[in-house]
């Protein structure tokens, strides 16, 4: 196919409808494979770079899922302040595992969780917002100890345990939708990798 000089989209004119073709400009922005390249290592590389970064980017998350549970404190759940605080906790448990923090993603798995699957966000109790906030503050700050790994499990699974009992309650008239936030996953748990 030969190469089209101008960037207008070229039309097809058919009796009953065109077809319209946009100009591809994506291909200026993808190189060619180059023997010996390995873009995985080249990703490995720059996220190595990045990694002296990670801690201090860790700590702007959990200032940020602070801020949010503030606005929430003193406004009360509203669109804004319950979307602000679940994509504060919903952006660290992603990001934990690649800034080297992954005991944090469960505790912030577990906020996401009560967040999402509560039909009326004002019954969300605020002291249990407060004990999913405060855990991954402090799996962030006490990162460094070596007994994390066991303290930091029994503290999420702890907080899996109570938003779980709190969720079959709130959804005890859904019982359709209990069973699909209930169900097993369909992906193996990397829990203990």
């Amino acid at each position: 196919m030969a190469q089209r000089k101008d960037q207008a989209p070229s039309v097809a004119t058919y009796a009953d409808h065109e077809v319209i073709t946009p100009p591809h400009e994506l291909r200026k922005a993808i190189g060619r494979a180059v023997a010996g390249d390995d873009p995985v290592a080249r990703a490995e590389t720059a996220l190595a770079k990045l990694s002296n970064e990670f801690g201090t980017w860790m700590l702007a998350e959990c200032e940020r899922l602070e801020a949010a549970r503030q606005d929430v404190a003193r406004q009360g759940f509203t669109e804004k302040t319950h979307d602000a605080l679940f994509r504060a906790a919903h952006d660290i448990k992603g990001e934990a595992p690649t800034f080297g923090y992954p005991a944090v993603a469960g505790a912030a798995d577990s906020l996401c969780r009560l967040l999402e699957h509560t039909p009326e966000s004002a019954r969300i109790p605020l002291p249990l917002v407060d004990q999913h906030v405060d855990a991954i503050r402090a799996i962030v700050r006490e990162y460094h100890r070596r007994d994390l790994p066991e303290v930091s499990h029994s503290l999420t699974a702890r907080l899996r345990e109570v938003t779980d009992e709190f969720l079959r309650r709130e959804n005890s008239f859904r019982p359709d939708y209990l069973e699909v936030i209930f169900a097993p996953p369909l992906a193996p748990s990397t829990a203990g990798s």
